[in-house]
Parts: structure tokens; sequence; C-alpha cells
């Protein structure tokens, strides 16, 4: 079985996201084909859990991914960091083998 952890942190931006917006059931996280590696992450707001979706619930939020996408992002790890003046999602994916020195894309 497929499995998606959710951090701390990155629970607490999609709390704090989702309580602003007023609405939705979680961040979706999908791939699509993209850049010179191959794939890259695609982030958006869940209203609702779609046929064919995977939710993973973690520290009170979930993480809802297409069951397509679930060979790639298997046992990704879902993280929010501060690096400096950036904060951002980081995707700590077992399956990337490669990635793009801008650091869009990845291949797996």
């Amino acid at each position: 079985m497929a499995r998606i952890t959710i951090s701390e942190a990155a629970a607490h931006q999609i709390r704090h996201v989702l309580d602003e917006r007023g609405s939705g059931e979680g961040l979706r996280v999908a791939v699509k084909p993209s850049g010179c590696s191959g794939y890259s992450y695609v982030l958006d707001f869940a209203d609702r859990v779609e046929t064919g979706d995977e939710v993973f619930e973690e520290h009170g939020v979930r993480v809802i991914v297409d069951h397509e996408a679930l060979n790639v992002l298997d046992g990704t790890e879902v993280d929010y960091v501060s690096e400096g003046l950036n904060r951002f999602f980081r995707f700590n994916n077992p399956n990337v083998r490669d990635e793009c020195g801008c650091g869009e894309s990845f291949s797996v």
C-alpha cells in the first residue's frame, strides 16, 4: 500500500492556508510531465475528494493524491521549510533518481 507522510511543519502550513482560504479538504499533490528531467510537482487546494483519490492524513490535515500519481510519490514526505527568506513545500521523495540543475523537475 502506498504511503505519503506529512511533517508537522507541513501540516501547520497546510492548516494555515486552508484557514486563510476558509474552505478545503486538504492539499492536493500531483505530478505532471515537465522540465528537462521528466516530472514536476503540482500543488493545489482540494475542495473535495474525487473518485480515484488516495487520502493521507497526519497531524490533523490531509494530503490528497490522484491514484495515478502514487507510483511516483509513494514513500514521499511532504515537508515545509524556511531557508533564508524563502519558504516552500519540500518533497523528500525516495523515488527521485535525478533532478535538473534548476530544481524544477525530477526523474524517477
